[in-house]
């Protein structure tokens, strides 16, 4: 395999289980070849509806072969932040796949990819009651300030990331308390598959309050605001964190 021509791509990868504004989720620099020259290499059955990616370890994983086709980073990676991939990331290949959860399409020491069907074959998690299909869903996190900390009155910083790949994000607001929300200023991005940092200058009042935040993916689409669980599609709802504001 490495014989053949290696792309780069920076690509934002989120575990499915990760809870509104948890820490499942990361991005990397990824090396490796593109999917969509292994499978025209391979030949692709014009039935073929699912990639399958299976594990030395017998874990499995399977997403539209559609996904692999579209244009999107989908990726038999055998390098991470320009060197070797790590064991503990999958060493010596692993799936990437831009905007899909990493149940669905990350395999780790991949051994084998097979092209099926949904109907034919269900992937480690499917007969576990999680969803056949994953999406990334649009989300946002507050990373400053910390929940529970006390602030001094005045400017304050909020910050933190935003991500929905493969589109991107074309805007970022901040609610605090009941008032209106307020957009935040976006860092440049490294790509529409990776997530991008955001700040807002706060002048922060006496008393306790509560911040959050909700982001647009780069079609208009606003984040989900309805609370819901990591099962059986991934959590939705927008990330708070609660502050108190000292005295002056």
């Amino acid at each position: 395999m490495l014989a053949l021509p290696l792309s780069e791509a920076d690509v934002t990868v989120e575990c499915v289980g990760n809870p509104v504004g948890g820490p499942l989720i990361g991005t990397a620099r990824w090396l490796g070849v593109p999917l969509d020259r292994l499978l025209a290499r391979a030949g692709v059955h014009p039935g073929a509806t699912q990639v399958v990616g299976r594990s030395v370890d017998g874990f499995t994983v399977g997403f539209p072969t559609a996904a692999a086709l579209d244009g999107r980073v989908a990726l038999l990676a055998v390098g991470m932040n320009g060197q070797p991939l790590p064991i503990e990331h999958g060493f010596p290949a692993r799936l990437i796949v831009a905007g899909l959860y990493g149940y669905v399409s990350a395999t780790k020491w991949v051994t084998e990819l097979e092209l099926t069907t949904f109907e034919a074959f269900d992937a480690f998690w499917v007969p576990r009651d999680w969803a056949q299909q994953a999406p990334i869903k649009i989300g946002s996190r507050i990373a400053v300030p910390r929940p529970n900390r006390t602030l001094a009155p005045g400017t304050s910083v909020v910050a933190g990331v935003a991500w929905a790949p493969p589109r991107g994000i074309s805007g970022v607001e901040i609610q605090v308390d009941d008032g209106p929300w307020r957009p935040a200023r976006l860092a440049q991005a490294l790509g529409p598959d990776t997530w991008v940092q955001w700040v807002l200058s706060w002048e922060a009042q006496p008393g306790l309050h509560r911040i959050r935040v909700r982001a647009r993916d780069a079609d208009g689409q606003l984040q989900d605001p309805q609370d819901q669980p990591p099962a059986p599609a991934g959590a939705s709802g927008y990330h708070s964190v609660v502050v108190t504001v000292s005295g002056a």
